[in-house]
């Protein structure tokens, strides 16, 4: 188990967009097995409460002498509320040894990476929108036509994953693209709309676009998606209930997908929810709130997946957009499907496991291995568990291995981390593949006591799921070793019986 330090905040200034899709990230990296805690600095209209209540830890930095009120939409420094560096050198601090470090923070640049990467000597990635300059591992920008060259890279063994590929959007839309896409949507005479503006929606465009579709000559069936957190919400539900005959007003919804795949049509602010509406062929009217926006506005145009209506024409363009979006509707859900297909994170995370296996390689066994692997079989850790309790004899071992490395069909490797490219390889364990039958292995591993507890064996079973994808691994692991049993679970290990499992061929 690997700890992931996630930084990113929500605000009045801000919005929830960022934590909306750091959690989505955290619960995969939480799923495989990764210890994540939030770093986020409580303020208003702040998300610490719904971070907990899905299930994270939060470390809550520390208040500002004075509240800074942003500029404009695009005065990420304030966001913040303290200046990059003195909340680099709070977070260079705060916590134990994170192994993986992820930021999302418009106010967060290269100073601030460099200084915690300096402190806790971790990976960095960075889920970025504005192709900004960072010192980072990873790069993430899910952003329309976003091509990697556009990033300046510090480090020439930096990875950026641009484009709609790489959406962080929750799992539960890889399954509705599927099944939208079987599905031939011909557009009702009185469309379904969806309207969100996101969970803050400061200049109020909810009601403005309320207002102009209420004097059409025949309003849509429309559900206004907006949360208590948002500054102008008492005056969007009082509209909602005048207007009950037509119109609903939801707080909050846990399934996204699901509500999306209730609708037709889409309007609303331009962000992560763009590709959610992608996934599941949601033609849409998007209206930019901030400068980030604009990019995604343009780029939506562009590719024919949605109509972009200025903040300041509401009044005077929603109503053509909306007929142009009918008219359009059968091609514009075709684009909108080819865009996304909800596999982003998916994708994500077989980078982060090849990052985080950077450190860590398996290579495969000789002669001499005999005298450290003996040693290892002799530690009582190692026996403790082991499916013959017996510590052979040296002779026994030599005779035994010396065999192993012999065989033609079976696989006997050394696992091994470097920390860096300077400093030798060190061996910290085994693993072992055993032909049973065709195509067929069990699987053995064990750590040397003095590396465990740091997430050898798991990356160890990633790195033989990268080199043997498409042999079935079988594994005996004893029903008191509880450890190893949840081990082999995590790293998708089916359970066949109290002491068996197995794996399948893997993608």
């Amino acid at each position: 188990m690997l700890k992931v330090v996630i930084r990113a905040d929500a605000s009045s200034y801000i919005g929830s967009g960022h934590i909306m899709r750091c959690l989505v990230l955290a619960d995969s990296l939480k799923l495989d097995g990764h210890d994540v805690l939030f770093a986020t600095r409580p303020q208003n209209g702040d998300l610490v409460t719904f971070i907990k209540q899905r299930g994270f830890s939060i470390y809550e930095l520390q208040q500002p002498s004075d509240w800074l009120v942003p500029t404009s939409t695009a005065d990420y420094a304030s966001w913040l509320q303290v200046t990059e560096y003195d909340d680099a050198q709070e977070c260079a601090t705060a916590f134990d040894s994170p192994d993986l470090v992820i930021t999302d923070h418009y106010g967060i640049g290269v100073q601030w990476h460099k200084v915690v990467k300096k402190a806790y000597n971790c990976k960095v990635i960075v889920i970025d929108d504005l192709v900004r300059e960072h010192a980072a591992d990873l790069i993430i920008d899910q952003t329309l036509l976003r091509e990697p060259s556009e990033y300046h890279l510090l480090n020439p063994k930096t990875t950026a994953l641009t484009g709609t590929q790489y959406a962080i959007i929750n799992t539960h839309f890889s399954s509705r693209h599927l099944s939208q896409l079987a599905v031939v949507n011909t557009l009702k005479n009185r469309p379904r709309v969806l309207l969100s503006m996101g969970g803050i929606d400061a200049p109020n465009a909810s009601l403005q676009v309320l207002k102009v579709l209420k004097d059409s000559v025949n309003p849509p069936i429309t559900t206004v998606l907006l949360s208590t957190r948002a500054p102008h919400y008492k005056s969007v539900t009082k509209f909602a209930i005048e207007q009950s005959a037509w119109l609903t007003h939801i707080d909050f919804v846990d399934d996204m997908a699901t509500l999306m795949c209730e609708h037709d049509i889409a309007i609303g602010a331009p962000g992560s929810t763009s590709w959610e509406r992608a996934c599941v062929g949601l033609p849409s009217i998007v209206i930019a709130l901030a400068d980030n926006q604009q990019t995604i506005c343009k780029n939506l145009e562009v590719v024919g997946a949605a109509i972009s209506v200025e903040l300041e024409a509401i009044s005077k363009n929603l109503i053509k957009a909306y007929e142009q979006l009918i008219t359009d509707y059968s091609k514009m859900r075709t684009i909108n499907l080819q865009l996304c297909d909800g596999q982003g994170v998916k994708r994500i995370m077989k980078h982060i496991t090849q990052l985080l296996n950077g450190s860590l390689s398996l290579r495969l066994a000789t002669q001499l291995d005999v005298e450290q692997v003996y040693a290892w079989q002799c530690e009582p850790e190692t026996r403790r568990y082991a499916l013959n309790k017996d510590v052979p004899s040296l002779a026994e071992h030599q005779a035994w291995m010396t065999k192993k490395l012999a065989s033609k069909s079976d696989y006997f490797y050394v696992i091994e981390l470097t920390k860096s490219k300077d400093e030798k390889a060190v061996s910290v364990g085994v693993v072992r593949l055993d032909k049973t039958a065709e195509n067929t292995y069990t699987i053995s591993i064990f750590i040397a006591p003095e590396h465990f507890g740091k997430g050898v064996a798991k990356l160890a079973l990633k790195q033989v799921d990268i080199l043997h994808p498409t042999k079935i691994i079988h594994a005996v692991v004893l029903k008191e070793n509880t450890a190893s049993q949840a081990l082999f679970s995590r790293a998708g290990y089916q359970r066949i019986n109290e002491e068996q499992f197995t794996r399948q061929p893997v993608e």
